[in-house]
Order: C-alpha cells, then structure tokens, then sequence
C-alpha cells in the first residue's frame, strides 16, 4: 500500500497566501466530504482557488473546531479530532440502536436462543480479526473446530481460538476498570502459543525489540511507534482515557472507544498482536460503557472487506496534523455496515423459521406433537425433552411420547443421552438446515 503524499505544512500555506484573496477563500471552501489532501488534490477546485488555496480553506475551518486528546505522537503533538457532520448522525443512530434493540436484549440474554445470535457473530469476529492479522484457515474449518471444541491444528487456529476467547471473556472484564495488567492480560489472550518467541506475551516489546509497520509489498515504513521506554507512561495515559478521567470534558462513549482503537495501533506496545488486541480494547470500551448489542456484530468482518482503507484510515489520521476524525468517519461507517448486516442476519433468521414452520405444517412425515417440539426446538437450540416432558406437555401415554422422540431421534433431528435413570433428547447442531430439507 503506497503511504499518503503529506498536505502541504500550514504555515507554508499561509506564507502563500495574498490577504485580498482571504475572503474569497473561506466563501468558496466546499466541506461536504471529509477529504484527505491524497484525495483533494485529484478533484477540481472551487472556480478561482487552486489546490492549495483550496486546501488551506479547508484546514483554517478545521483547526477552529479542533478537540486535543491527551494522545500524542513521538514529537509530543497532541491528536485531535472534530465533531463535523455526518458524525452526530451516525453517533445518535448508534443510540437508537442501543434503544431499539431491547426487545432482542430480552431474548438474547436467555440461554435457549443466546446460540442464535450471540455465537455465530463471537465466531465471525474471531475469524476475520484473525484473518486481519494473517491467519489463513478457511471459514469452514474454523467454524467447525470452535464449534466442536478441537484443538488448533496450527498457528493460524490458534489465533482464531485466542481471538474466540478473548471475546468472549471481555463480557465479564467490562466491568472492571483499564488497567495495564488488563491491557497485559487481553494480549495474552489473543497471542497464547501463536508468537515466534513466547516470551513476547503478556508484556510491552524491549527497547531492542524494533518494530515497524511496513508496506509488505514495497518493505516501506508506513508507521514508526513511540520508544519501548516511554511505553509504560504511554499506556497509563491510555487507561486514565478509557477510564473517563481524562480529559475533563465529554466525549462520546462510542468516540471514545474508537480513539482506544486507535491509540493502541498507534502506540503499538506489543511485539506482535496490536491489532487483535487494539480491537478487543474497542469491544471492552463499548459494552462498558453499556452499547451491549456489541456482543453481536462483528467489526473485522467489515474491515477485511477492504483492509488497504482500515490502515489508510490510520494514515491520513498521522499524515495530517494528528486528525484522527478520518479514523473516526472510517470507524463509524463500518459500525453502521456492520449493524446492517446484524439486521440482514436476523431478518433472514426469520424468514426461515416461517418456511420452516409452514414445511413443518405440511409435513405428513411427523405428527402434530413433533411439528410443535420442532418448532419450539427451533427457536430453543439448548432445550432439554425428555419423555415425561413431552408426555406432560401432549397429554399422551408414556409409550406415544416415547416413539414421537425415538422417530425424532432417528431422523437425525435429535441427539441423545442418557442422565441418571432417564434419557434426555437435545437438537442437533445444525436443526434449521436439516428441517430445510424435508
């Protein structure tokens, strides 16, 4: 990936600039898309402003409205960011998301249907966050190994199987404040037996320990991260933001975990892992400041769509005085890509259900009890039957409720085990796709 050219420096700008034309200026700046003077330089102008006229409009009205974070670079420049339009829109949507989804929240956090959603987005996110960072199992078998619980087979489902955990040990870390030994801990999760030196878990990387993110194409250094030594300092500050006790005005919630994902990319403290970890530390920020319906939507997914833009979206923030609100339009546009396909998923787990249950309506392979335990079991994957239960439940002999279970059983719908003196049926795995084929 070829590194952004570096805008103009503002000071040479304004040496350039005739006093007469000042007012022309600011009257023509167009400010409608949040460009970068990679992509400003490409387009046409306002009629009588030339690129650098252009531009320097644009940065005299974005530095008035800049906010500085207690971030800084390796020079000791604050990052800043700016509320401009779109991003109170999509900050206010994210809200009514949190709002809208409380009847899911009801259902979600019941155990029965809990499968349904919460474990193929868990899953989804630690594939493609670990496909980010290299890993190259397929789709397929990494599904199939989390889900039947085998060992990793090799470093790339290793990642996979750390990322899954990390996720899914951040709902009980969320309530406990940012600490660097937290920080120590979510790496740990995510990088356990996956380094070519083990020892490089758990810790900040060593002064000798060189680390540059480069182009893997051209070998070009694209970001050179603070010293080892200022690392400690580095993260306390970190953790003091994520905290909420600096600095001492209001940032959004949502604004502020993705700054979290990005301080922690910037800083890189980490011999390997930074982006894995960076994108825990995200998920950690938001469902502890109470956006819950993270626990289902997968950001990774979107960004392995298009990783040149994820790392371009680092780029312009560093190549442009420290702006880190084109790291933040980028991130909020992939959450709003990402709650759409949340909503695509559910709308489509829907529509199966009713084909499903007007198969099952038509169906003259099982009676009207199976159709209904069918049905139920559906909606219920980690439901218990038992005969007695489906006995109770259809006012039927014990024999019937025994053959209506032992039928469902041999159609492969049911597994089978048996608890102390009685036999207990749960459904199978993969339920909805083997009643899609009756």
């Amino acid at each position: 990936m070829k590194k952004p050219q570096t805008p103009p420096a503002f000071d040479d700008l304004m040496r350039d600039l005739q006093v007469e034309r000042f007012l022309h200026l600011i009257s023509e700046v167009e400010l409608s898309d949040y460009l970068h003077w990679d992509q400003l330089r490409y387009r046409i102008p306002p009629q009588g402003l030339t690129h650098r006229e252009w531009w320097l409009g644009i940065k005299l009205y974005r530095r008035g409205l800049w906010k500085e974070i207690p971030l800084v670079d390796c020079s000791g420049i604050p990052f800043r960011f700016l509320i401009i339009d779109p991003i109170p829109e999509y900050l206010h949507q994210i809200d009514l998301e949190r709002l809208g989804f409380s009847d899911l929240h009801e259902q979600a956090t019941a155990s029965e249907v809990s499968n349904l959603y919460f474990v193929d987005s868990l899953i989804e996110e630690a594939i493609t966050s670990s496909q980010l960072e290299g890993a190259t199992t397929t789709r397929q078998v990494a599904r199939e190994m989390l889900r039947i619980g085998r060992s990793p087979q090799n470093r790339s489902e290793q990642m996979i199987l750390n990322n899954y955990l990390a996720m899914n040990a951040i709902g009980e870390l969320k309530d406990q404040p940012l600490t660097q030994d937290l920080i120590f801990d979510l790496h740990r999760m995510v990088t356990e037996d996956t380094l070519d030196d083990p020892s490089g878990t758990g810790r900040f990387r060593y002064e000798k320990e060189l680390i540059y993110v480069t182009d893997p194409n051209t070998g070009e250094v694209l970001h050179r991260p603070p010293p080892a030594e200022e690392l400690p300092n580095r993260m306390q500050a970190m953790c003091d933001f994520a905290n909420g006790k600096t600095p001492d005005w209001f940032i959004h919630p949502v604004l502020r975990a993705i700054m979290l994902h990005f301080w922690l990319g910037y800083d890189h403290p980490f011999v390997d892992g930074n982006g894995r970890t960076a994108r825990v530390l995200f998920y950690w920020s938001m469902l502890r400041n109470g956006y819950w319906m993270f626990k289902f939507l997968s950001i990774s997914q979107i960004l392995r769509k298009a990783p040149v833009r994820y790392s371009r979206s680092f780029l312009y923030t560093e190549t442009d005085d420290n702006d880190l609100t084109y790291f933040i339009l980028y991130q909020l546009r992939v959450i709003e890509q990402t709650v759409d396909v949340f909503h695509q998923y559910i709308k489509r787990k829907a529509r199966l259900f009713e084909d499903i249950d007007q198969v099952l309506k038509n169906s003259a392979v099982f009676n009207h009890r199976q159709r209904a335990l069918l049905s139920h079991a559906l909606r219920h994957p980690r439901h218990r039957y038992t005969i007695y239960g489906h006995q109770n439940s259809h006012n039927v002999v014990y024999q019937t409720a025994r053959t209506d279970l032992l039928n469902l059983q041999a159609h492969g719908l049911l597994n089978t085990v048996k608890v102390g003196k009685q036999w207990v049926f749960t459904p199978v795995e993969n339920l909805s796709q083997k009643l899609t084929m009756l």
